[in-house]
C-alpha cells in the first residue's frame, strides 16, 4: 500500500510551504537574537550583582534556546513524518 498526503490537493500549497518557511526563519532570527540579547544582559548584570535583572536574563536565554530547539526539532519531526508516511 503506498500512502502519501496529496499536496497537489490543497490551493496554494507552494505559497503555504513558501509562508511556513519564512515564519521559521523569523523564529531562528529573533531566537538568536534574544540568546544574544539575553546572554550580555545576564553577564553585566552577574557581573554587577543585580540578581534580579540576572534571573530574568537567564530564564529569557534558556527560552530562546528551547523557541529555536523547538522550531529545529519541529521540521525534522514533519520531515521524519512524511518519510514514514512514504515507507507505509
Amino acid at each position: 500500500m503506498d500512502i502519501f498526503p496529496d499536496f497537489g490537493a490543497v490551493g496554494g500549497a507552494a505559497e503555504l510551504r513558501a509562508i511556513v518557511g519564512a515564519l521559521l526563519t523569523f523564529v531562528l532570527i529573533f531566537a538568536v537574537l534574544m540568546l544574544v540579547i539575553c546572554a550580555i544582559v545576564w553577564a553585566v548584570s552577574s557581573s554587577s550583582g543585580n540578581i534580579s535583572s540576572a534571573v530574568r536574563a537567564r530564564t529569557g536565554f534558556l527560552v530562546s534556546i528551547g523557541a529555536a530547539a523547538l522550531a529545529g526539532v519541529g521540521v525534522t519531526w514533519v520531515n521524519f513524518l512524511l518519510g514514514v508516511g512514504a515507507g507505509i
